[in-house]
């Protein structure tokens, strides 16, 4: 018998084709839904008066006037944009810096690799809200476990309320933001280096190349794919910092304000509490969060195109 082979026919095919492009359309209504349209909607909540929840009149670029030339308004914002810009370095510094070192000797093949890794990613699993509240605890000035070690191995002098000083509550809120950090930067930086062709490694070594010539030629200029992402991720998560520091020290950036991010600034501006009576700002809130979404994005396109053209003439 003869196999008689049936070919689908083109009204098929058709519907075939037409439903593949279906698939994006749930994704794209909740992308709408929960990205575009917050975004758009605080862009034209900016432009008008509001009284309480109510909205107003229009009133153009008024907010954003206020924002940066009205008192308490300008002042907190510089202050909060200050300590937004510290957020981004020491991290880049502390936790980019020390997840490349950490990625860079996990890479060696060292005994008990795969721990390290699993171990360092494991606050990460952690909520933050969690882990703000933990290290909340551990830093406490009367029973908290870092004043009680510092006691205990005769540092008394080191001794002090981390979150209550305004010299050190920032930093110890960044550096609580490092150790929940880490774990990602290793695994970014680690699946870097293992991208790294052995071809050129060996080579190198047998042109003499070693130790710290090794990791300047060879290692660093192959790793600025992962470093640039890497400072992307660090410099869009430096400027909105918020959970963490909302857990930790709530929204009004204490002691003094000495906490204060702009994503903290926005929550008091939109939701109460930007002044003695409590009362909401939705619409400086919005121009907050306009200057704040375009300042992020203008900064991340100049970043990214710059580090595009180092590559391509790497």
């Amino acid at each position: 018998m003869k196999t008689v082979t049936v070919m689908p026919s083109k009204k098929k095919k058709s519907w075939a084709k037409w439903t593949i492009h279906l698939f994006p359309i749930p994704a794209l209504v909740i992308y709408g839904m929960f990205v575009l349209y917050p975004i758009l909607a605080a862009l034209s909540y900016s432009f008008f008066e509001w009284k309480g929840m109510s909205r107003g009149d229009f009133v153009g670029f008024q907010n954003f006037v206020t924002l940066f030339t009205t008192e308490p308004y300008g002042s907190m914002f510089w202050n909060a944009f200050k300590h937004n810009v510290l957020y981004f370095v020491l991290q880049m510094v502390v936790m980019n810096g020390l997840a490349l070192f950490l990625a860079f000797i996990i890479y060696q093949k060292i005994k008990g690799a795969e721990f390290f890794k699993a171990a360092f990613f494991l606050p990460r699993l952690l909520s933050v809200i969690v882990v703000g509240f933990l290290w909340k605890l551990i830093l406490n000035p009367n029973f908290g476990t870092l004043n009680i070690i510092l006691e205990k191995i005769g540092l008394e002098s080191l001794q002090r309320a981390w979150l209550g000083d305004p010299n050190t509550a920032l930093i110890a809120i960044i550096l609580v933001n490092c150790w929940f950090g880490l774990g990602f930067g290793v695994l970014i930086f680690l699946a870097g280096f293992q991208s790294i062709p052995a071809e050129l490694i060996e080579a190198a070594r047998l042109d003499g190349a070693k130790g710290f010539t090794l990791l300047r030629t060879i290692y660093l200029p192959l790793m600025v794919p992962s470093i640039t992402i890497m400072g992307v991720l660090t410099f869009i998560q430096s400027f909105e910092a918020f959970e963490l520091v909302y857990a930790m020290q709530g929204s009004m950036g204490e002691p003094y304000y000495s906490t204060d991010t702009l994503a903290v600034f926005f929550y008091r501006l939109a939701f109460g509490s930007s002044t003695a009576s409590g009362t909401t700002a939705i619409g400086l809130g919005s121009a907050l969060a306009t200057v704040l979404f375009l300042f992020i994005l203008i900064c991340t396109t100049v970043f990214l195109r710059f580090a595009n053209k180092k590559d391509v003439q790497m």
